[in-house]
């Protein structure tokens, strides 16, 4: 690895309040889906159904993405600025993912859902992409992980008689372990999260597809951070609104139209994969047309008149890494067996407006923090580690000790 001295540059405060926002989507739908636990007894309740159904169409599969996407901004960003200085960042990069993957399979031994560990290893085919000059050949790239070419080659094996691709994959009927629903014993919940958690987590971002879309969005990050739009947002607005326009009009089409969209795809109960998988792909190019829709809409209101309100998130987006793993370590027990057991009496609409209150909380702390704080305590570990020294600022100084 090439040696460099960290240095502390200026943010870029759009990017960071789109991240904030992602964090709180995708705590909002961790909340009540109970850390995965509300797929051992679903609701049938109508008001409360309307609670679930309503956070996850709107967050459920978008916040995710999102973060996809700013983590390939930011990417490009760290080695942007890295070549500017004359400095060859990517094997201190390849460093800085090895030490996201650590932390994310220490997290992953707490909560199986961790997505940590999935993004360091995306990462790395990141890089020989960043070579590539062509913002539209990268963008052909992207297309085409974002069309899901694994997911087609199995319906196309299926309707070959292929048995493998007639097999439903093992995450739709994995039962929930005992050990999150029954038993009481932390330590059975790491053994089961290391055993059977992570084949699960990555039988189910692989067969559905979710590395295919890690990859696909990180790279349109990459090319988002190259035409610096978040740097010169002025430059953009018309994309943001073209954008935002075509993809509002992509959402409905597929909202009122996968019913019938559905049936172009003929099923039997020899061959019934197919249409599943085409279910699939629909249901996961709505989350990416209204992901859009979510972002464009977001950052039109960010450099506009809800500039105030919405740069609140801001300092979250600074600390997403702390946040995140902590929004886990506090409500993972509080749902799972172990601790207070409260997945079978949790109501979806109390999971939902304590998410809403514990969020407002987290955004409160974030800005005290940055008061007295360059970076997150986990930000900070990771910056340190990254450049194997100490000596990484941490402590805000005021102009008083200057």
């Amino acid at each position: 690895m090439t040696t460099s001295k960290p240095s502390f540059v200026p943010r870029m405060e759009g990017l960071d309040a789109l991240r904030g926002f992602a964090l709180m989507g995708l705590f909002f739908v961790h909340m009540p889906e109970l850390y995965e636990l509300y797929w051992a007894h679903p609701v049938t309740d109508p008001v409360q159904l309307m609670w679930h159904d309503t956070i996850f169409t709107i967050f459920a599969g978008k916040s995710f993405a999102l973060l996809a996407l700013c983590f390939g901004v930011s990417f490009f960003i760290i080695m942007d600025r890295a070549g500017k200085r004359g400095v060859d960042f990517t094997g201190r990069f390849v460093w800085r993912l090895v030490l996201l993957g650590v932390i994310g399979v220490l997290h992953g031994l707490w909560y199986r859902g961790d997505v940590l560990e999935v993004l360091a290893l995306m990462g790395l085919f990141l890089i020989p992409f960043y070579r590539l000059k062509s913002n539209a050949i990268i963008l052909i790239l992207a297309t085409f992980f974002l069309l899901q070419p694994l997911i087609i080659v199995q319906m196309i094996s299926a309707f070959n008689g292929a048995t493998w691709a007639n097999t439903p994959p093992d995450y739709w009927t994995a039962p929930t372990p005992d050990a999150y629903l029954t038993g009481k014993s932390l330590i059975e919940t790491i053994r089961i999260n290391w055993v059977d958690g992570h084949p699960f987590k990555w039988d189910f971002m692989l067969k559905a597809g979710r590395l295919s879309q890690i990859l696909g969005l990180s790279l349109v990050g990459m090319v988002l951070g190259r035409i610096d739009f978040f740097g010169q947002p002025e430059k953009f607005r018309t994309l943001r609104l073209t954008a935002l326009t075509i993809a509002a009009a992509v959402t409905v089409g597929l909202w009122r139209g996968k019913p019938s969209l559905i049936t172009l795809i003929p099923t039997s109960d020899a061959v019934f994969m197919p249409r599943s998988l085409w279910d699939s792909m629909l249901s996961g190019w709505f989350d990416l047309s209204l992901m859009t829709v979510l972002m464009m809409g977001f950052l039109s209101l960010y450099y506009s008149f809800g500039h105030k309100v919405l740069n609140l998130l801001a300092p979250v987006g600074r600390m997403t890494l702390t946040l995140y793993v902590g929004q886990s370590l506090i409500f993972v027990p509080v749902f799972y067996s172990f601790g207070l057991g409260m997945h079978a009496t949790m109501l979806q609409s109390t999971a939902v407006l304590i998410a809403i209150v514990v969020f407002a909380f987290q955004v409160a702390f974030a800005h005290l923090w940055f008061k007295a704080f360059l970076y997150g305590p986990l930000e900070w570990l990771w910056r340190a580690g990254t450049y194997l020294t100490l000596q990484v600022p941490f402590i805000r100084r005021t102009q008083a000790s200057l």
